[in-house]
């Protein structure tokens, strides 16, 4: 799966240097020569895209430095997407080290996306010290990059040291899927995260969080973001710990317009809960709630049938994959309530689960995430002066 992200910050068609998704396999200097007069014949260059290609760490020098030669103030967007593939260990490793000292030149580059690149453990220190001396930086793309709990904490260091030498509020975009960036990422990726308090979308998708990582990440980061539009954590673990605290900060979210919580296993207790939430928001700006396959039955579907006519906003509802009928008298109620307001829609319902007509028990994985977010409880605040007496990555 590429990973596809849309920033508009308005630039030209003769302001682009392009060669995505060219196959090239670049290697040297001399491999990158007619790249190289190409960048120099672009009067004013502000976007860059270099994904698709396979590049060496000589070649790759060789087009930052071009790059710089003609464009140091005014490239803003960076692409560098997929650029490694074929490339060994040391060689990306070689490749990050040698952008240390370029990559911070560009003092106003806004947006930087190194997603679908190996880069793992290996290369995760001189990626941050990159990170770390961006001032201007405010969208960064790194998702499906072998990151790991270890290099993911990492990260999130970074990501507090970058807020304290930002020229422009921080960032506003932060996009980290597919990283399997677990429970141990969650404490510095929290602390790095809050300090940009302009963050307008993260999407942490796909990382093998569980309840205990989800609802500190929730209490300790998300809930002082203020400003977040867009929250997607789909496919990670909620089950009621989760959800209760996510319940507990949506009134601080009034800038929320799109929820994605596909495949978390919210569980019927969770989905109670944070529908009910939903339920009493005032002035909700939500257009979009995805809640596929979180095995949410009939009470939660009845309770969002009376919930979706408080999201005024609401274009469009994802329940696939739960456990109801598909003509189920709320599911009309939902259905008629977005055709009589003009707007809005149900996703398709097409793998649907039939309620069982026996009592289930209990999941008893509830009470073990409970008990998993108590021997996990940390003082991100003490971890927080620790890092700012340190000077990281100065």
């Amino acid at each position: 799966m590429t990973t596809v992200y849309n920033i508009d910050l308005g630039i030209k068609g003769s302001e682009f240097f392009n060669i995505k998704n060219k196959s090239l396999k670049l290697d040297s200097a001399e491999d990158v020569s007619d790249i190289i007069k190409d960048i120099k014949a672009v009067s004013t260059l502000k976007k860059v895209d270099l994904s698709g290609n396979t590049i060496g760490p000589k070649a790759l020098e060789a087009i930052v430095e071009a790059l710089l030669s003609v464009s140091k103030s005014n490239l803003v967007e960076l692409n560098l997407q997929d650029i490694f593939t074929a490339r060994n260990k040391e060689e990306i490793q070689e490749s990050f080290e040698k952008l240390i000292p370029l990559l911070p030149q560009f003092t106003n580059l806004l947006v930087l996306n190194l997603s679908d690149n190996a880069i793992g453990q290996e290369a995760i220190g001189p990626l941050c010290s990159i990170l770390a001396k961006l001032p201007a930086l405010k969208h960064l793309i790194l998702t499906n990059n072998g990151l790991g709990p270890f290099s993911g904490a990492k990260l999130g260091k970074a990501l507090f040291a970058q807020s304290k030498i930002s020229t422009n509020g921080g960032l506003q975009t932060f996009w980290c899927g597919r990283n399997r960036l677990e429970n141990g990422s969650i404490d510095y990726l929290s602390i790095g995260l809050r300090q940009h308090p302009e963050l307008k979308e993260i999407r942490m998708y796909q990382n093998g969080i569980r309840p205990a990582g989800i609802s500190k990440f929730i209490k300790q980061c998300v809930s002082q973001l203020t400003n977040l539009q867009v929250l997607d954590l789909q496919d990670n673990t909620f089950t009621v710990v989760g959800a209760t605290a996510l319940a507990g900060t949506v009134d601080k979210l009034a800038n929320l317009k799109e929820l994605n919580l596909n495949d978390c296993f919210l569980d019927k207790r969770g989905g109670l809960t944070l529908v009910q939430a939903l339920g009493g928001l005032k002035d909700s700006k939500l257009e979009s709630l995805k809640l596929q396959f979180n095995e949410l039955d009939e009470p939660v579907l009845e309770l969002l049938s009376r919930t979706v006519p408080v999201l005024t906003d609401l274009k469009f509802l994802d329940l696939n994959g739960n456990i109801f009928f598909e003509d189920s008298e709320h599911i009309e109620k939902i259905n008629d309530h977005f055709e009589s307001k003009g707007f809005g829609e149900l996703g398709e319902l097409d793998e649907l689960e039939e309620p069982d007509s026996e009592e289930e028990e209990e999941d008893e994985d509830e009470d073990e995430a409970e008990d998993e977010e108590k021997e996990q409880d940390t003082d991100l605040d003490a971890l927080e002066k620790d890092l700012t007496s340190a000077h990281i990555y100065s």
